[in-house]
This record gives structure tokens, sequence and C-alpha cells, in this order.
């Protein structure tokens, strides 16, 4: 393999393009897209679409070559209408998909690029650092410190340390310790490697596992699925009662059957998954001008439901602008030997680099000459801290770097920092040095701790046991400043219903300073030792009292949005780190940010270009927008077009004749459908935007029972004008109803999309104009050759 004989320069595009073109794209499951014409006549499986046609069918059969004519053309200009919107829908809602999707670091040309993931062919050189989702399976000839989670593959959860060494095929994952697998994550470290498998050739893709599996349907699929089926059975139910009435009546049965099939039609919702798709195609649309790209069309509802938001202050309430400001000894005094010790540790550090590294290194120069790496006991979650064993000639030195209360726990001195004397630890001391720690975090600061401890010369490794009778340096002083637009975010949010809870590994007095610095009221505090002695009854109540969680691990935070969940809440997540994957997946919808770790955004449902909260809050309108427009067409359905439907099945028992013919039924619906295409990009209410909205079928129901006989009365009032004042001619009774119907049905329009006065709430312009088009049609069509 090229790549294998020289790693430092990968493949050429050249050679990439044809490997791709034989192996074929990196996915596990193959897109199989069908020509536009077989999605076309896909369509026509919808059976009442089907049972239209066969009425056409036998129409032309009897010799009414015109009943079937208009029949079928009504059927397949709807079909042909409902594709086309649909189908451009999917089109958009794909290429915001491939934005959002990953990306791969591979050496080509000898140089480092990006690449979709899905280009990744065998024989690439990968290059893996903290964060990032291994996109194909590969063999490692270079590895620092490299610490996978391969628990997709083996269900342990427990990090994996890989290095150059066992691999090939016949090896199970937990035995190949010199291959990394597509699917599993980058916890720490970094390392190089050669691609030998792709796709569903891959681990993952044999045992016939998606890295992202099907999400299961949310409140509003759910919702609108069980709408849509009910529906169905009332139009089933009055088919069959419409047939054998005007059967037993005497009345043509091929007459009968086509205007019972017609009615069925007209009640039946077939837009909505139409009207769906266009409004949430229309949405990410409208979004991803907003910097906003949606991985999950659905998760725009719930944007829309979302009542509460958990978020790490970082980056959102804060610039993410981390700058070391304070670097003190245990007596409080500035400290070139504590700033010494944090640059060589971090200097150092191969593991997974936080801003406060970035922060540290960027202070400024430090002299560490002739110290080099020995070993490193990288970062993680549950230890909080990180360990470099170092060495200059004879001498080995182990420095400790991480959560002040962590630091401490471990140390057995303290060092003065004038002198340099080292004497034991006692508990004044540890109560002097907790006080000084608590008075930097009310200061704001956040805070790390520093520790050291001599090491015998022959040491050549550092494990986790060493990180003990450690010598307490000193206090690393951070500070990150609130962010100037957070305080408006924060304020639109509680304006909009959306509660903004913090969910943060800090402690919790530098929480409690920035929420004062953005003018926001503490409502209650719990850190991570509290939150470890509740259970899950006792966090339920506790959950609703508090909007601040301090010194949480990633396990905690999940507990959080769990409990929320379970008090009923549509919980958003914000995070963008590799420990925030879990907590993206627990939420009802997962929000993260252009530049997290691929972990974190191959987790989360919506993406944002930009992290801030002023996004979070368009989306979350957006989102209540989305939903208020399928809502409309569901309320339309459930109003005027089932009143309208139930009137005429019910005439056609007291009437000598079918009170409106088949076709005159079909394009009555027709008609109504084409006004009602543009509510996708109607206005909504400002009032429906300040509060979020939950799928609920029994308000849905109530409204139908409410409003459905309103609409049928006008239809009783026509009738009996048409039967009384006209003196009810069948063709005059036809033409009637049928103008009063669509016209009733398209105008009600106006009456129903808003909840305050119609007068007062514009429609679209296009609503507004397809509308009032298909009324003049309505009024028109009489006197054309068409009512012949």
């Amino acid at each position: 393999m090229p790549s294998k004989e020289r790693p430092s320069v990968g493949l050429s595009s050249a050679r990439a393009a044809e490997l791709l073109e034989l192996h074929g794209p990196n996915r596990i499951a193959p897109t199989r897209r069908r020509h536009v014409f077989v999605e076309l006549l896909a369509r026509f499986r919808n059976p009442l679409v089907l049972l239209l046609l066969a009425a056409s069918g036998v129409s032309a059969l009897t010799g009414d070559f015109e009943s079937s004519t208009i029949v079928a053309l009504i059927a397949v200009m709807s079909v042909t209408l409902d594709f086309f919107q649909e189908h451009r829908a999917g089109r958009a809602a794909e290429a915001l998909r491939r934005r959002a999707g990953l990306r791969a670091t591979v050496l080509r040309d000898g140089a480092a690029r990006e690449v979709p993931t899905e280009e990744v062919v065998p024989g690439d050189v990968v290059l893996l650092t903290a964060g990032d989702l291994v996109p194909a399976d590969a063999e490692l000839f270079e590895a620092r410190d490299l610490f996978v989670n391969q628990a997709l593959l083996t269900g342990e959860s427990f990090p994996v340390e890989k290095r150059p060494g066992p691999a090939g095929e016949q090896l199970e994952p937990e035995e190949a310790l010199g291959v990394v697998f597509m699917g599993t994550s980058i916890l720490s470290g970094s390392g190089r490697a050669v691609v030998t498998r792709t796709g569903a050739r891959t681990a993952i893709g044999k045992i016939g596992l998606g890295l992202t599996r099907r999400a299961p349907p949310r409140a509003f699929e759910l919702g609108t699925r069980a709408f849509g089926l009910l529906l169905l059975r009332i139009a089933t139910l009055m088919v069959l009662f419409v047939i054998m009435v005007n059967i037993a009546r005497g009345r043509p049965t091929l007459e009968s059957f086509l205007f019972a099939i017609a009615l069925a039609v007209g009640l039946t919702p077939e837009l909505l998954p139409m009207i769906v798709s266009v409004t949430l195609a229309r949405g990410a649309q409208r979004m991803a001008t907003r910097r906003v790209l949606v991985k999950r069309l659905a998760a725009i509802h719930d944007l829309g439901s979302m009542d509460v938001l958990c978020t790490d202050k970082t980056g959102t309430l804060t610039e993410a602008r981390i700058r070391l400001e304070q670097h003190l000894d245990p007596q409080g005094r500035d400290s070139e030997r504590v700033l010494w010790l944090a640059y060589l540790n971090s200097r150092f550090e191969t593991g997974l680099h936080s801003p406060l590294d970035e922060a540290i290194l960027a202070h400024g120069e430090v002299d560490v000459g002739g110290w080099e790496k020995v070993d490193e006991v990288p970062f993680d979650f549950e230890r909080r801290r990180v360990s470099l064993l170092a060495a200059k000639g004879e001498e080995r030195l182990l420095v400790v770097k991480g959560a002040f209360e962590e630091i401490l726990r471990f140390s057995s001195q303290v060092e003065d920092g004038e002198s340099g004397e080292v004497r034991p630890l006692d508990e004044a001391s540890r109560r002097k040095l907790n006080e000084r720690f608590e008075a930097l975090g009310r200061e704001g600061f956040r805070v790390l701790g520093l520790a050291w401890k001599r090491e015998d010369p022959r040491v050549e490794h550092a494990v986790v046991s060493d990180e003990a009778l450690l010598v307490f340096a000193g206090f690393a002083a951070f500070q990150d400043p609130p962010k100037e637009s957070a305080k408006q975010a924060l304020q639109s949010l509680e304006e909009a219903g959306v509660s903004v809870v913090v969910l943060t590994g800090d402690n919790e007095l530098v929480a409690q300073h920035l929420f004062a610095q953005l003018g926001r009221p503490v409502k209650g505090v719990v850190v991570g030792r509290e939150l470890e002695k509740l259970d899950d009854q006792a966090l339920l109540a506790r959950v609703e009292e508090v909007d601040l969680f301090c010194r949480l691990s990633p396990n905690q935070k999940t507990r959080v949005i769990l409990a929320l969940k379970k008090r009923g809440h549509v919980v958003g997540y914000l995070g963008d780190g590799i420990n925030d994957a879990p907590s993206l997946h627990a939420a009802d919808v997962g929000l993260s940010v252009g530049s997290a770790a691929d972990v974190a955004k191959e987790a989360a449902d919506v993406i944002l270009l930009e992290q801030d909260l002023r996004v979070v809050v368009d989306a979350v309108l957006e989102g209540r927008c989305t939903f208020g427009n399928v809502l409309k067409y569901l309320m339309m359905g459930t109003s005027s077009n089932f009143g309208n439907m139930f009137s005429m099945a019910g005439a056609s028992l007291f009437l000598p004749f079918l009170p409106m013919l088949p076709m005159q039924v079909l394009l009555n619906n027709f008609l109504y459908d084409l006004s009602e295409l543009p509510i996708p990009a109607d206005r909504v209410d400002d009032d429906f935007l300040r509060r979020p909205h939950r799928w609920d079928n029994r308000f849905i129901r109530r409204f139908m029972i409410a409003v459905g006989p309103i609409s049928s009365a006008f239809d009783v009032a026509t009738f009996l004008i048409l039967l009384h004042v006209f003196g009810g001619e069948e063709r005059l009774f036809h033409t009637g109803w049928f103008v009063e119907s669509l016209a009733t049905q398209v105008l009600v329009i106006f009456v129903i999309r808003t909840r305050g006065n119609p007068l007062r709430a514009r429609p679209g312009r296009l609503l507004a104009a397809t509308s009032l088009a298909v009324v003049a049609l309505a009024v028109a069509l009489p006197f054309t050759p068409l009512a012949a």
C-alpha cells in the first residue's frame, strides 16, 4: 500500500480519487437513491389514489369517458404536485445535512487536509487527535498517549490505550491494540494510522451497526402519525356508510362508490407529509442563513417545544478567551516557580489540550531548556488532573496540574514560595489554602492547583498511583470575561419561556460570580458531591429549584437532564466537549457548535456555527414558527375540511340526488390543496412565538369537535337556500354547493391561521394571493366551458 511505504506523504489526490471509485464512499450502509421517476411512481401506491384510478378505469369501461378523464387527471395532478413539493424540500434538507457532515484530517500529497469522512479511502493516512471520531478501520504506525473509547464495539466504557502493535482482521477489537476502529472516539493523545478498511468492510460495518442510529420518533412525529390514522379510520367508516346508504336508496353503484371515495380523499390529510417536509425544510434553510445547521429535521419542532436549556458557561455565557491572570504560591504571592511548573506540564502534555493549557502557553515564554518528557498520565474527567514525568539529567520530576480540590487531596506537603522550604501539610494549612481558593473563586477566577514530587532517576513510567504524597506548590488563576451578548440572550430566552440551567465542572463560586456579572439571580445551587448523595426521587424533587449545578462529572450532567425530562420538561443541551456526548444523546434536542469535538457534533441534532446564545434564541423561534405552520394545516383539516365532508355525507342521505358530483368533490379538494401549499411560508403570530408549544392530540380533537359543526352550519344554510329559494334543481344545487363549499373552506384559512383578530393578523403574501385566486377560480368555473 503506497501510504504504508511513505506514511509521511500519504496518498496523492489522483490515487485517492481512483481508490474512492474502486471502493465507493466510506458509508456503512450505501445510500440507494431511486430515480426521480421511480419515486414519483411510488406515490401512486397510496390506497386512495389506487381506488380513484380504478374507479376512473371502470368509468371508462362503462362509456363515461368524461368522468373517467377528469377523475384520473385530478388524481395525477394531486400526486405530482405533492411529489415535486416534497422532492424539492428533500433535496434542500440533504444539502444542509451534507454541510453538517463530519470531516477527517488525512495526508494528501504530503500535506494535512480535511476531507468529508465519506471520501476517506483505504491507504489514506489519517491524523487523530483528542475529540475525533475514527473515520475508518486503520493500523497505527505512530501514537502518543493515545486513549480510545471503543464501547460502541465492545460495550466496555473504560479508555483503551492504543499503540503500534498487534493488528489483523483475525483479532478481536479488545486484542487489536494496534488498530483503531471506525466509530470509536479519541479521548486523549494523538496518532497517525493507515486506513485498511472503509464502509461496510469495517468491523462496525460487518456487525451491522451505524454510527448514527435512527432516532426514535418524538412526540410531534408520533402525534401527526396518530392524527393521520384517526382521520383515515373516520374516512373509512364514512366511505362504507355512504356506499351502503346510497346503494340502499337505489343510486348507481359506481357513482355512489366514486362519491364515497371522493369524500374520503377530501377528508384525509393527504398533504400532511408534504406540508411537514416542506415546512421543516424551509425552517432548516432559514436557520442555515442564521448560522444554524440542522442534522435531524424533526429537531426543529423539539427546539420549538423546548422549555429548559442546559448549557455549560464557557463559550456561551463567557467569551471563551481564557487568560492566565495570576500564578500564586500557597501564601498568595506571585510566583515564577508556579508559572514554571504549569508551563512545564502544559508544554509537554500530549493528551487532551484544554483552553487552560493554551492560556498557560500563551502567557509568555518560560525557560524549560534541558527538560524532556519521560511519560504522562493523561487528563480524564473522573480524576480531573494530568501528570507529567519530566527529566533533566539524573533528576526526575512529576508535575501534577488539575482541579484544586483533587490536587490538595493528594498533597501531603506544602512548599513555601519564598524560601522553597517544604513542610508537612497540616489541617490549619489546608484550611488556609481552601480559604485562598474560595477568595479567588469569589473574584471570578477559575483556579487550578499545582503540585510536584521528585521520583527515582530510574523511573521510566508514570501511573495514577504515583499521584500521591505530593508537594502543593500553588495556584494558577484564570479569567474568562462574560460575553456581552449573554445578558440579553438570557433575557430573550426567559421571555420566550425557556429556562436556562447551567451545568458546569467549575466551582460554584466562579459560576455565582459570573451570574452576578450578568445581572442574573441564582435560584439554587447544587454541587457534584451533593448530587452524588441524592437518589433519583430526591433529585426529581430538587431539580426544579436549582439553576446552577457545579463541579459535575459527565455522568452527573446526564442525570440532571434525565431528571428534568422526567419532570415533564422538553430539554435541550448545548455542549461541545468530548465528555458531552452522553448528555447530548440524553436531551430531547442536542446542540453543539461547529468548532466542537467530532464526538459532540456526531451526537448533536443541531450544529451552531456561532457559539452564541442569541443563535439559540433564533433557532427556538424558528422551531416554533415551523410547528405553528404545521398546526395550521391540521386545524384546517379538522375544521372546515372535516365539516364540509361530513355535511356532504349527511346531505346524501336526504337529497334525491348526490349533493355534489364525485369529480366536483375531487376538484374541490384539489383546489383547496392548492390554496394550502404556501402555508409553510406563512407568518406566525408573535403571541404564538412567545412560549413553547407541544403536540396536543386532546386540543386538536376538541378543536375538531367545536369548529367542525360550525363549518357544517354554513353548509346546512347553503343547503336550505338552494332547496327552498332556488328550487333545488340538481345542476344548480351541485354548482351552488361547489362554489360555497370551496369558498368557505379557503376563506376560513384566514380565520384559523391566527388566534387573534383575523383582520389584524396579516397572512403571508403568497398564501393570501393563492387563496384569493382559488376563490376567484371557484366563482368563475361555472361560467367556463368546463361547467358543461
